[in-house]
């Protein structure tokens, strides 16, 4: 069995949650993953549930709402959107919740993280897995943003999301992150970078990172998880110009998760 290859929502912004089901089913794609976001759609189960039937297209994923624009979805307690990314999952069929490591001024979510999030994960068949993140960067100097850490090999996750932007970004070796990771890699997100400090999410191939050698290591290796394409593309003019971004990131996707004998 080969990776499935999944749209996030995020990838169709400005526009929303339901165009990025009606998308990903017309171009092709194996399911979305839903990034819980500030549209209401994204946060509610009920509505996705109903565009999962009209669309005829999974929910592969949970994508938790963990950035600073959605410090308030789903409330403020970090633990209590876990709990509802994991009940969401449930409901919807999901197999995954991508999570990113707390904020260092998270404290107190911080300090019980990693001990939660396990004890969190023998509770449910949904996995937890944890995203590679990156050091902002300021005026030259690194600021650690994350604690534990940004980069996941640190802690003991059993699960993990390797982002191909986020590794751009924190200007590291993907290969060697994927080789590292071994079989705690469960899910990926497909995007590109040019070594920027600012988190491009590309189109996979137009950057530096080795987005084609690492799914052909995938395929090479038997990676039979979900592979998400998790691009920007608020630059398009027209939707026109956003799906020939997203065919192309699918084509890219599919030619190199192809089995090679």
């Amino acid at each position: 069995m080969t990776a499935l290859v999944g749209l996030s929502t995020s990838s169709v912004y400005p526009e929303g949650t339901a165009a990025a089901f009606e998308i990903a089913s017309r171009l092709g794609y194996d399911g979305v993953e839903v990034m819980v976001g500030t549209d209401s759609v994204s946060q509610d189960p009920e509505t996705l549930s109903a565009l999962v039937d009209h669309y005829q297209t999974p929910i592969l994923s949970i994508h938790a709402p963990c950035l600073l624009v959605t410090q308030r979805v789903w409330g403020t307690n970090p633990w209590g959107k876990l709990i509802r990314a994991k009940e969401a999952a449930e409901r919807l069929g999901a197999s995954t919740v991508v999570v990113h490591p707390p904020f260092r001024w998270q404290r107190s979510y911080a300090k019980g993280f990693v001990a939660g999030l396990a004890a969190m994960a023998n509770e449910t068949d949904v996995e937890f897995a944890v995203e590679n993140m990156f050091p902002w960067r300021a005026s030259g100097q690194e600021l650690p943003a994350y604690s534990p850490g940004w980069d996941v090999r640190d802690e003991d996750y059993p699960c993990v999301t390797l982002d191909l932007s986020h590794t751009s970004v924190s200007r590291s070796d993907a290969m060697q992150m994927a080789a590292d990771l071994a079989g705690r890699l469960r899910h990926v997100h497909l995007a590109d970078g040019t070594g920027s400090a600012r988190d491009e999410h590309l189109i996979p191939g137009r950057g530096e990172q080795p987005a084609a050698e690492l799914l052909q290591h995938l395929a090479h290796t038997g990676f039979d998880q979900t592979v998400v394409v998790e691009v920007s593309t608020r630059g398009a003019l027209t939707r026109d110009a956003r799906e020939i971004d997203l065919v192309e990131a699918l084509e890219f996707a599919r030619l190199h998760l192809a089995p090679r004998h």
